[in-house]
């Protein structure tokens, strides 16, 4: 039993150091999926919860300035949902259970081309859950000239009710469609 847990720790330790490691594939989407995104400043009340399912918003928080406001795709249990575009947001509904959520930002201006987040996370019938996505970036360092450095990131958190909706009340919606 000791030796389970221990091996169970330590492969938990690797993923969490490594998070090259983790499956992107059991929450993202296919990668040749781009989106094109506009944006609806219009959206002012929130949409009922669908009875016996839970009610997600993803909420990007662009924390920098750059010539174009960065697109997050949104990802949920390997097929994509959607996608935010700078600050702003996207809503969608899930079965009550186990979920897994990605958000991605694929651009050449990030060094290692693709930057993922996930979050696993078990949505129950009724509720409202709240995510940001919140993109950073920094100044290229001097191996970097063309990118925004190595402190180019993407990271998905779970937040209280109270901030997001805050965040979707000072946020216009993502409304977004794959590109042909």
């Amino acid at each position: 039993m000791k030796t389970a847990l221990l091996v169970i720790f330590f492969a938990s330790a690797v993923v969490a150091q490594n998070p090259a490691q983790v499956p992107h594939a059991a929450a993202c989407g296919p990668m040749n999926i781009r989106f094109q995104v506009t944006i609806d400043p219009g959206q002012t009340s929130p949409p009922e919860i669908e009875t016996g399912k839970a009610l997600i918003y993803v909420v990007e928080d662009q924390k920098f300035k750059a010539v174009n406001d960065v697109t997050a795709r949104i990802g949920l249990d390997g097929s994509w949902v959607g996608a935010t575009r700078g600050n702003s947001y996207l809503f969608f509904s899930v079965e009550p259970g186990e979920h897994h959520l990605c958000a991605d930002w694929v651009s050449k201006l990030v060094p290692s081309g693709r930057e993922v987040s996930l979050f696993g996370f078990t949505a129950e019938a009724g509720k409202t859950y709240y995510f940001r996505a919140r993109t950073t970036g920094g100044p290229p360092s001097a191996m970097d000239r063309n990118g925004l450095g190595d402190m180019a990131a993407i990271d998905l958190d779970l937040i209280n009710s109270d901030e997001g909706k805050l965040l979707v009340s000072s946020s216009p919606v993502s409304i977004s469609h794959a590109k042909k």
